[in-house]
Formats: C-alpha cells, sequence, structure tokens
C-alpha cells in the first residue's frame, strides 16, 4: 500500500511540473472564465438575478472546471504519444495508480480556480464573503472530479488533436445543460428532466447553494452529490479499465 501511495505521488509531482511548463493553457484556464464573470456581470446584473454575483460566481467555479477536462485530456494524449509513458508501463505501477496521478496533479488549478472566482466575485458582492464561501470551494473539489475523470477517459481514449473536439462536448453540456445563463423556469418538463439526470446542472447547484444556503438538505445537495460523484465513479472505473487496456497492447 505505502509503494502504492509513493509511485501515485511520484506520478503526481511530475504531472505537477509538466503543467507548469505549458503556461499559456494555466492562463487560459483561469484567464477566460474569469473574463466571462467580469463581463456578464457588468452587463446583465442589473437585468436579472441570473447574473447576481451570488449566482455568476459559483456557476462559473463550476464552468471554469470543464476545462479541466481539456488539460488533463491533453497532458495524458501528449504523454501516449512519447516514450514516456511506454516506459512506464514496464514498471510495477498499476493502471490505478496512473489514473490518479494525473488526477491528484490537477487538484491545485481547482483550487486556484475555486479561490480566485469567489475573491473576484466578493469584490463585486462582498455578501460572497463568509462560512459560505469556503464551503464553496471545499465543495467545487469533489464537482471538478467529474470533470476531471472524464477528461483522463478523452486522453486516454483520443489522440491529442482530437482530444479538443471531444472535450468541447462536455464544455458545451456545462455551458447549455446547466441552467447557468438562463432560467430554466420557461423549459418543458422533459428537458428540465434531462438537465436534472445529468451532471452540469447539479455541479452547478451544488457550488450555488453552499453560497446561498440549502433549504431543502436532499433535494438542494445530497441528491445533486449523488448524481454527480456516480458519473464521477463511472468515469474513472472506465478511465482505469481503458487505461489498464492500452498497457496491455503496449
Amino acid at each position: 500500500m505505502l509503494k502504492s501511495l509513493n509511485r501515485i505521488f511520484t506520478l503526481t509531482s511530475r504531472n505537477i511540473k509538466e503543467i507548469l511548463r505549458d503556461p499559456l493553457s494555466l492562463i487560459f484556464t483561469f484567464g477566460l472564465p474569469l473574463f466571462m464573470e467580469i463581463l456578464f456581470y457588468l452587463i446583465f446584473h442589473n437585468l436579472t438575478s441570473q447574473f447576481e454575483m451570488r449566482y455568476l460566481a459559483p456557476g462559473i467555479v463550476a464552468f471554469g472546471q470543464t476545462f479541466l477536462t481539456l488539460f488533463v485530456g491533453l497532458l495524458i494524449s501528449i504523454d501516449r504519444g512519447t516514450s514516456f509513458l511506454t516506459r512506464l508501463y514496464v514498471s510495477k505501477a498499476k493502471s490505478y495508480e496512473f489514473i490518479f496521478g494525473y488526477a491528484l496533479a490537477m487538484l491545485p488549478i481547482v483550487l486556484v480556480q475555486s479561490i480566485l472566482f469567489f475573491l473576484v466575485g466578493g469584490m463585486f458582492d462582498t455578501s460572497l464573503f463568509g462560512v459560505g464561501m469556503v464551503l464553496g470551494i471545499l465543495v467545487s473539489v469533489i464537482t471538478s472530479l467529474f470533470f476531471i475523470a472524464f477528461g483522463i477517459l478523452i486522453g486516454s481514449l483520443c489522440s491529442e488533436k482530437s482530444v479538443g473536439g471531444v472535450s468541447s462536448i462536455l464544455i458545451t453540456g456545462q455551458s447549455v445543460l446547466s441552467g447557468m445563463w438562463f432560467p430554466i423556469d420557461g423549459l418543458n418538463g422533459v428537458m428540465v428532466t434531462i438537465m436534472k439526470v445529468l451532471p452540469f446542472k447539479n455541479a452547478t447547484m451544488i457550488v450555488q447553494n453552499m453560497i446561498n444556503g440549502v433549504n431543502d438538505g436532499f433535494n438542494d445537495f445530497v441528491l445533486p452529490l449523488i448524481i454527480v460523484l456516480a458519473y464521477t465513479i463511472v468515469g474513472f472505473v472506465i478511465a482505469i479499465l481503458v487505461f489498464k487496456s492500452k498497457m496491455k497492447n503496449k
């Protein structure tokens, strides 16, 4: 067990170093959602409550995590295209150790994203500052695992050139099906049901409710959390199996 943990932490350390070697992608991962947060607030917050910072900031936190799918997917696909993973395949490392090594390397980005977006949001609306913000940051780590899991899966399946296109499916899903840009009250029942059973709206709802309070503990927190975790577990299990298959092929 101890040897397994050491291998995971060694892989995590290596992956963090690789991430830091690509500062342009980091700037994009932080900069684009932050720009959208400020721009949409300034333009729309007087028109609809949807863009009040207490809803917008946690929504941007969840939306920004979609870029982790692209980030980690590219990292794995690039490693697959080089001799790095080929050399590691002959080591004693297990497939789940590789997967967790990539996943843990993304968590510092998650924390920086969440703290940055909430702090900037708090500059426009000081009511964000408080225990709710701390809880929102902690919960955002959980919701990020869904996007990280499917980023790892995409990177394990796709080439470097196709990762961007496939990852855009999750980015689009979070944009369209999370309800963060528009109220869902006017949508028909089928569409609302679809949004409720998919992870996108649930991930956004969990973070938003940490800021704005939970009225119904089960429907506002427990059920959305179960749905997000279910998709996350499925994503990691499939990613581990696919990665293991790739290792055997090598």
